[in-house]
């Protein structure tokens, strides 16, 4: 294959229209990295021998060594074809620049996913021909659907049909249709939810304009009653108008079809793939039939009758036995010539067949090719000459993906209008943007995904160019060379003929301790930080300078805090996967490296070159948030410093992991599950920290939470009731009476899904009693890490929106209707946080702490504060006990969900003699007032059943037949629950859907792996939290618990063991924990 310098490649960035920016997209181990082999090696950077082999984008050890991928790479490719401009013009040789970017498969780096699919046009969507549709399979879809990206269908693997399945052509054909359908089923799923939403947005805005009309219509009656006919028919006409605007959108293109040429079989590890189009060619003048006709009929149930060449429908077949044409012309022909190459019983193919195929193929296989012992090169050079896997995938790239300016006229307008400060963004940069323009008088946009670690020894600027060395270098090595042989030949001779050992001593000294000494002199090669980026419009030059916008930055409010820093690009790179190459500008369409920006971007920003009126891209959803949590120390505590440092720099260069200081001094860091816990601590000991550093046990997030159960100890204050509490303070001036409920489960999702809109309420609270008409969205903090919940992308709701789906959610519970009657209209706060599942209501006479979701700020105003000191006095400090409270459960510090909390009385008791100062009691009372409430509330809690939530896992396993048994029993030894087993159609593979307690999955794909030997793989995703129905203070106390377990209840309580486990951690004091079990000796286990 000829080499392409990187000069071509960067000449080929200033036209536009031949670059296409792609990425590989599928479920883990489908074929990708191979897939990107093949393409690689057109451009001669790998040899095709290697191909799938070798998996040049995965550059780390880690990946090599697991084969799989886990970190985005970009690489810039030349391709060149044959193009006509006209259908009956002379075709012509046209150049192409493909920059392709290769993503990992694995749910832990869907986050490096999300990155690289803001930065392209149009993705290669792989699906494994066995497996099928998988769980990431469905993710990458809908990603590709989210960012309107084109995509292109690869089946891949079909030589597993052949080889392992056994199948014949006519059975792959029907197991390639039911994997096609399942395919466009998921797109389709996708059509239909976005079609109902606008649907519904549509019938909104028609009632509207209805109701607006009727009330116009009135109006007009009223006024003018002799043209009351006149107004009738106006406003007929505007509903009219109005309802004829919906348009019924056809989706039909955007389903896979292989007649529309985005559809392409193939099996990356033997180097072919073929589109219909391609064997359309093929047969157009062997059956004389143009290959647009052809393309039409070779995939579907259309047949070839042979005697007179014609292609006859399903419905002709007068009961003939004929077979579909893709099994006859294509199938068969792929299947003979691996018959011919490696089958037979023993695999060595049939020699005679495989002369008559590359024969009629026009084939000629080198005499080395043919006398090789491995059939399988023999198999690889015929499909190499007959269907090159390159070739069918990068004409399908061309001729169906969009060119950077197409795509972006397309895809920009909808981004841009999803941007803060939307209706601020300057018009000029909006049309810059949108019509992709390059010159150097247009506004500068750049968008980057991610920053990229890379040692400073391989920046461009720091690596020796190949060639010819100057003089300088010359003499200095040749001064090195001499150096080295004089050491060698004094130790010779003095070891030979030396008389004295001090002469032996000289010599030794002379050579190897100044060797000892480079070594040791020899520095540390530091990361520097890379940005991975695109840019929409204008032209970017190094040494330019260009505004890096703040993640939170708003078009209508440029200069609010934090204000946008002004930078200097100091270096632009071509990104080659393993290496980079510099370039001295890029223009808009182009995805590159660009230096400059350590210390001003975290994981992801944009760069303009204007600050009024640019737009931020920087809101791109991660897919998985960070769950799994390690604490960590180095083992030289003088290295603390340099540990920190390193986990700043990994934060920086990783889109998912995250970086926190607990109160405690613990430094943790959060990552997305175990293999990118793995991946982490790798980077931090060998890249960023370089130091010896310890992780602690992975640390597991709990909910906390309370039921009614039918079996529970008796209330602790029989004449209240269950869960009511009357909390007096140390000094016994100020009683709380309180009451505890179980919140109902249908408003704890409520309030879980919509945390966000709790927060947008509170911070446009906040703004209003600050006086301040600032942007809601620039005021609200990040969501908590602890506050893990699965929130659907849902549209943040309005005041009254959310008031009234709370009361119609409060409405549907089933029974203590009385309880929860007037609940909304009395609700305080939300816990913890401000923005959590839990609720305090305010049932006091007075309403002493306001109402959240009714009370105005001329209410508030109202309310006057005398000398003597009142309840409503301590109304922020019973908020904020609440908060306290609801933020640190009773049974290991963990948060509360499910929880109401009732005010029933606020009562000050103080003495005569203290009411004319009782104000001065004030900052005493407080610390009491909290505690108070706070050991209120938990006493409380603990009048009801207390139970813990544990975080779970949804887990995807495919196994064979053989393997299953020993699925089953590992997870239900990690106390899985097994929710369905289905049969993968046409396969013996079976398809198990868990879910398995994040606490129990650590070492679980290993073990599931070597019990299975390999045949078994999980995918494990974040589904929430899970009720664990087990009382951690359970004992036996009925006779017949007592006489089944005995006292001291010899079944485990694995509810006790979580919580114990907790406790230990945060070093709580842990009930009924023996330190010496007998009164003997306590001997070690040594002696």
């Amino acid at each position: 294959m000829p080499i392409v310098k990187p000069e071509q490649l960067v000449a080929l960035q200033r036209s536009p229209e031949g670059i296409r920016n792609l990425c590989i997209l599928a479920h883990v181990d489908h074929g990708k990295t191979s897939l990107t082999d093949a393409l690689i090696a057109t451009n001669g950077i790998i040899s095709p021998k290697l191909a799938g082999k070798i998996r040049y984008l995965d550059s780390r050890p880690d990946e090599q060594l697991r084969g799989i991928t886990m970190e985005s790479s970009a690489i810039s490719l030349y391709f060149s074809m044959l193009r006509r401009s006209a259908p009956n013009s002379e075709p012509e040789e046209k150049e192409y620049l493909i920059n392709l970017i290769d993503s990992p498969g694995h749910i832990d780096f869907s986050s490096e996913v999300s990155t690289a699919s803001r930065l392209c046009d149009g993705a290669v969507v792989l699906v494994d021909a066995v497996e099928g549709v998988c769980s990431q399979t469905v993710t990458v879809l809908r990603q590709t659907w989210v960012e309107h990206m084109k995509p292109i269908l690869v089946i891949n693997k079909m030589d597993r049909l052949i080889t392992e399945l056994k199948f014949t052509p006519l059975e792959a054909y029907i197991h390639l249709r039911t994997l096609l359908e399942q395919v466009n089923a998921v797109l389709g799923s996708f059509f239909q939810g976005e079609r109902m939403e606008e649907d519904f947005n549509w019938r909104e805005r028609v009632d509207e304009r209805i109701a607006a009309a009727a009330a116009k219509e009135q109006e007009r009656a009223e006024k003018e009653n002799t043209n009351g006919a006149n107004s009738v028919s106006m406003d007929t006409d505007s509903m009219d108008s109005g309802t004829n605007e919906f348009e019924e959108k056809d989706d039909e293109d955007i389903y896979f079809a292989p007649e529309r040429n985005n559809v392409i079989f193939s099996s990356a590890i033997d180097g072919w793939a073929f589109t219909v189009r391609q064997f359309a060619s093929l047969y157009e003048k062997k059956l004389g039939i143009k290959r647009t006709a052809m393309e039409k009929v070779l995939w579907g149930e259309f047949y070839l009758d042979t005697k007179t060449k014609k292609v006859l429908a399903a419905k002709h077949l007068k009961g003939r036995n004929l077979k579909p044409m893709f099994v006859q012309l294509v199938l068969e022909q792929i299947w003979n010539v691996y018959e011919a190459t490696i089958g037979g019983d023993k695999g060595t193919g049939d020699p005679a067949m495989s002369d008559k195929i590359t024969k009629s193929l026009n084939i000629k296989l080198q005499p080395h090719v043919l006398r090789s012992k491995d059939r399988k090169v023999v198999l690889t050079t015929i499909f190499g000459q007959w269907l090159p896997l390159s070739t069918a995938l990068l004409v399908s790239v061309i001729e169906s993906l969009p060119s950077p300016s197409a795509a972006q006229e397309s895809r920009l307008p909808a981004l841009i209008d999803a941007s803060p400060g939307a209706d601020h963004v300057d018009p000029v940069v909006r049309n810059a943007m949108i019509k992709s323009k390059t010159s150097e008088e247009d506004p500068v946009v750049v968008y980057v995904s991610k920053m990229m670690s890379v040692p400073e020894s391989e920046l461009p600027e720091n690596k020796r160019r190949t060639g010819a060395m100057t003089g300088e270098e010359a003499r200095v090595m040749g001064r090195r060379k001499r150096e080295e042989i004089a050491k060698a030949r004094t130790l010779e001779e003095a070891v030979e003929g030396a008389s004295s050992v001090n002469s032996v001593t000289d010599a030794v000294e002379a050579t190897t301790l100044d060797d000892g000494g480079d070594e040791e002199e020899k520095p540390a090669d530091p990361e520097r930080l890379i940005g991975f980026a695109r840019i929409y419009s204008g032209k970017l030059s190094v040494g330019d300078s260009v505004y890096v916008l703040p993640p939170k930055f708003s078009a209508a409010h440029p200069h609010n805090a934090p204000e946008p820093v002004k930078i200097t690009v100091t270096a632009l790179y071509l990104l080659m996967g393993r290496s980079l190459e510099p370039l001295k500008s890029v223009q808009a369409g182009v995805i590159f490296g660009i230096g400059g920006l350590e210390g001003h971007i975290l994981k992801s920003g944009t760069l303009s070159s204007q600050l009024e009126g640019s737009v931020n891209l920087a809101g791109v959803n991660m897919g998985s948030k960070p769950i799994v949590r390690v604490a960590l120390e180095p083992e030289n505590p003088a290295h603390l410093e340099k540990m920190i440092q390193g986990l700043k720099l990994l934060v920086q260069s990783d889109p998912c992991a995250e970086y926190e200081q607990f109160e405690s001094g613990e430094h943790v860091l959060l990552t997305a599950g175990e293999l990118h816990l793995e991946r982490c601590l790798t980077d931090l000991r060998e890249r960023f920290a370089r130091c010896e550093i310890q992780a602690g046990e992975a640390i597991v997030p709990y909910r906390e939470t309370i039921v009614r159960a039918e079996e529970m100890k008796p209330p602790a204050n029989k004449e209240l009731g269950r869960g009511a509490v009357i909390a007096v303070t140390t000094s016994k001036q100020v009683t709380i009476r309180l009451r505890v409920l179980p919140l109902p489960t249908e408003v704890t999702e409520f309030l879980g899904k919509n945390s966000g809109a709790i927060k947008c309420l509170y911070a446009d609270r906040q703004a209003e009693e600050k006086g301040k008409k600032e942007d809601v969205s620039d005021s609200i903090s990040d969501q908590d890490d602890d506050d893990l919940e699965v929130v659907g992308s849902t549209k943040v709701l309005s005041m009254d929106e959310f008031k009234t789906q709370l009361q119609a959610t409060f409405k549907e519970i089933k029974g203590q209707r009385d309880v929860w009657i007037n609940a909304v209209d009395q609700i305080t706060a939300f816990g913890p946080r401000r923005s959590g599942p839990n609720i305090l209501i305010d049932n006091t006479e007075d309403s002493i702490c306001g109402r959240f979701l009714r009370e105005t700020i001329l209410e508030k105003a109202k309310q006057t504060t005398g000398d003597t000191l009142q309840p409503r006095d301590f109304a922020d400090k019973i908020s904020y006990a609440f908060q306290i409270a609801t933020a640190q459960g009773p049974l290991c510090n963990e948060p509360v969900q499910g929880l109401a909390v009732f005010l029933e009385e606020v009562a000050i008791n103080l003495s005569a003699d203290d009411e004319s100062s009782s104000r001065d009691h004030l900052g005493r009372l407080t610390g009491e007032v909290i505690k108070s409430m706070q050991q209120g509330i938990k006493d409380g809690f603990l009048d009801w059943s207390p139970r813990l939530l544990l975080a779970m896992y949804s887990c995807e396993v495919q196994s064979s037949t053989e393997a299953l048994g020993r699925v089953y029993d590992v997870l239900t030894r990690r106390r899985g629950r097994v929710l369905s087993e289905s049969m993968k159609e046409g396969t013996p593979f079976y398809s198990i859907l868990s879910l398995l307690p994040v606490a129990e999955s650590f070492g679980f794909a290993e073990e599931i792996r070597k019990r299975t030997s390999g045949a078994a793989a999980p995918q494990l995703i974040f589904a929430g939290y899970e009720i664990l129905d087990e009382d951690p203070f359970w004992v036996p106390f009925t006779e017949d618990d007592l006489e089944d377990l005995g006292e001291l209840a010899d079944k485990e309580n694995i509810a006790k063991r979580y919580m114990d486990k907790v406790r230990v951690r945060k070093g709580l004091m842990v009930a009924g924990r023996k330190l010496v079990k007998d009164a003997e000796k306590q001997k070690t286990l040594k002696r």
